[in-house]
């Protein structure tokens, strides 16, 4: 390696930190560790509708607490900032204008009707869906007489008609791509902000990355990012395309499957060194026998080829043994008592609990069952009876309430009880149903009770994480919708809100 190692992790703050950005970084950052080098983070954040600072400190918080640090980024500096793609519109402007003026990229003038258009004959033809490339021959004077008009573009890469594009990937080895099935991708859209294709491989290449290790979701991108490169004049970093992790079942690991953001385990009681060393499970070598170890140990002994291409199963089994290990095995009292205060024993948390509950008991020794559904991540001992006790709306009509309320929270770009009221407003209106008669099915979900502490105030407090979980386990115990019940749930919906604007 002649020069110094430098990786990215690069997170969208669109929703909760994923377990997999973790994956991620933890494998990037130990490559980097274990090779003298640095470790940078940097935020995607052009999709200015759903992105906020909320979710990018949630992001940066989450990492912190498993322990990772980077060397450069948003909150620390560096000298190749600024580290949010928002603030570096300018850099992405002028690099595309190159590609513009080299005649390695075009504007496209096509509305979305055309396109659709496009792609519907396309697909009768049974050919793949791509852009046909009609206003790449667009003549300068033809574009001109087009911006005149003040008609909207997009900009879009040149692509080869014919040839053969080979990534070479460090895990899996050549990949062979004809350039005749790669789009011509949208570098820049109409609102002048870029694409992830074009910032991304601009800002690895500004910020010296030498190794890309991402999942592999991105393989079918790799020929339009080395074009890029290419067309730039040059030289692309060494890529490594990463398995992802996968349920028990080995489908795509899903939130509505597991519970897949790192606030839940932080939230759940988890201890960040054994969820770390859970994550670095997936990067070990097999034939080690002892599968606790440190972040030290995992840099050690870090090698490519200890990840299997098979996906690494996320097993909270394996999660829950390993963080009783270190519960008994690396903390003394003292310590797992500073533990219990950080987790759930501090102001912070109690005091919104206090607030609900003081209004709710005539003596402090009521206190603890009103609560205790505070200090536990599902409800235990529920079942379909316990969930249908004393609630006036059917059954059908309770897990159509779940299934919508649950879409509602998943969609919430700013988690808080306005967004939980209107959610649930809108549950009860799209299901036809009154709001009074509904509210004791969640009360019994979330809380386990049929009344307790004010409903709405609870499912804020509690979080979208464990609030997902409860209500997962609640459509578990009632019966999981069907892909049918769902679609007629999700569209009455529609049709509520269209009725309410």
């Amino acid at each position: 390696m002649t020069k110094p190692v430098r990786t990215r992790v690069a997170p969208s703050p669109t929703g909760d930190p994923h377990v997999g950005t973790a994956y991620i970084a933890l494998i990037n950052y130990c490559f980097a560790k274990k090779h003298g080098g640095q470790f940078l983070l940097r935020i995607e954040d052009t999709d200015q509708v759903r992105s906020t600072r909320e979710s990018e400190e949630k992001i940066l918080d989450s990492l912190r607490w498993l322990g990772l640090s980077w060397d450069e980024g948003p909150d620390v500096g560096g000298p190749h900032g600024p580290y949010r793609q928002s603030e570096r519109s300018a850099i992405y402007t002028e690099h595309c204008n190159r590609l513009l003026n080299d005649g390695h990229a075009f504007k496209c003038y096509c509305t979305p009707d055309e396109l659709a258009s496009m792609r519907a004959q396309q697909m009768a033809a049974k050919q793949p869906p791509k852009y046909d490339g009609r206003c790449a021959k667009l003549t300068q004077a033809e574009c001109a007489e087009r911006d005149a008009k003040g008609m909207s573009h997009v900009v879009r890469m040149m692509v080869p008609n014919e040839g053969v594009c080979v990534v070479q990937d460090t895990l899996r080895g050549p990949i062979e791509f004809e350039y005749s099935v790669v789009d011509m991708q949208v570098l820049m859209k109409s609102d002048g902000l870029p694409t992830y294709h074009l910032a991304n491989v601009v800002d690895d290449h500004l910020m010296g990355i030498t190794h890309v290790m991402r999942g592999e979701e991105w393989i079918s991108s790799a020929p339009k990012h080395l074009l890029l490169y290419q067309y730039f004049g040059w030289e692309p970093p060494v890529l490594t395309h990463l398995p992802l992790l996968r349920n028990a079942d080995r489908s795509k690991l899903s939130k509505r499957k597991n519970p897949t953001s790192i606030l839940y385990y932080q939230r759940a009681g988890y201890l960040p060194a054994a969820m770390q060393n859970f994550l670095g499970l997936f990067i070990k070598s097999a034939s080690e026998e002892d599968e606790k170890t440190s972040l030290q140990e995992l840099i050690d002994g870090f090698d490519v080829a200890n990840i299997s291409l098979g996906g690494p199963v996320f097993d909270t089994s394996k999660l829950d043994w390993l963080n009783g290990r270190y519960m008994r095995e690396e903390l003394t009292t003292e310590q797992f008592l500073g533990e219990v205060r950080k987790w759930a024993l501090n102001d912070e948390y109690l005091l919104p609990i206090a607030e609900m509950a003081q209004s709710r008991i005539v003596k402090l020794g009521d206190l603890g069952a009103l609560v205790a559904p505070f200090f536990m991540n599902r409800i235990e001992g529920m079942t379909a009876e316990k969930l249908r006790d004393g609630v006036k709306i059917d059954a059908d009509q309770q897990r159509a309430a779940y299934t919508l309320a649950l879409q509602q929270f998943d969609a919430m770009i700013e988690w808080n009880k306005d967004g939980v009221d209107a959610a649930l407003r809108k549950t009860a209106a799209a299901l036809e149903i009154k709001l009074k008669d509904m509210i004791r099915a969640f009360y019994l979900a979330v809380l386990g009770a049929p009344q307790g502490v004010p409903l709405f105030d609870a499912i804020t407090h509690l979080g979208r994480d464990i609030l997902r979980e409860r209500l997962r386990h609640a459509m578990e115990l009632l019966g999981p919708a069907s892909k049918k019940e769902t679609e007629a749930w999700t569209a009455a919906l529609a049709k509520a809100d269209a009725s309410a604007e």
